[in-house]
């Protein structure tokens, strides 16, 4: 058994990154945009308003965000379920999500990231903390910009089973 297994449901998000990135197929570093899904996340500070998420060491999304010091949480309708799971078992290291989701970018406002059109209410955030948690780093983001429109948000349960809250 696993802490997760205990503390589930848990809502699933979707945080978008950007970073420039070197790869071996051009010289010149490219801006790279990402999307991952997690379930362990939450609000840490009001004043500040601070928010944190937990993403793996290994992961390429945590490779964006270190780089860039920059992340956004969008929360996401029910209606993009298929696309919330496909976001979290593809790496965006060798796909391009946006393209394969039909999730659409939209720019940030407060800082150099884009943000899901389709979500229902997003968290713009600037890395102020990153904190080692074993096989993860907590990155603590002070929310910059936010907005939110009345839908329901999606719970994760297990093996890519999903609830709603009302």
């Amino acid at each position: 058994m696993k802490v997760s297994d205990v503390a589930k449901p848990m809502q699933a998000i979707l945080v978008s990154s950007r970073a420039e990135i070197k790869t071996k197929f051009s010289p010149e570093p490219e801006v790279k945009d990402n999307i991952f899904t997690l379930c362990w996340h939450m609000p840490v500070s009001f004043d500040p308003p601070l928010f944190a998420i937990s993403a793996g060491k290994a992961r390429y999304s945590s490779k964006l965000i270190k780089e860039s010091k920059v992340f956004v949480v969008n929360f996401m309708d029910l209606k993009h379920e298929k696309e919330v799971v496909f976001c979290g078992t593809n790496s965006g290291e060798h796909i391009d999500k946006f393209k394969e989701t039909g999730l659409e970018k939209e720019e940030a406002e407060k800082i150099d990231c884009v943000r899901i059109k389709q979500a229902s209410g997003f968290l713009e955030c600037k890395v102020v903390n990153e904190v080692d948690a074993g096989d993860h780093i907590v990155f603590i983001g002070e929310v910059l910009n936010m907005d939110l429109k009345k839908t329901k948000n999606r719970m994760f349960s297990e093996d890519d089973r999903f609830t709603t809250t009302k």
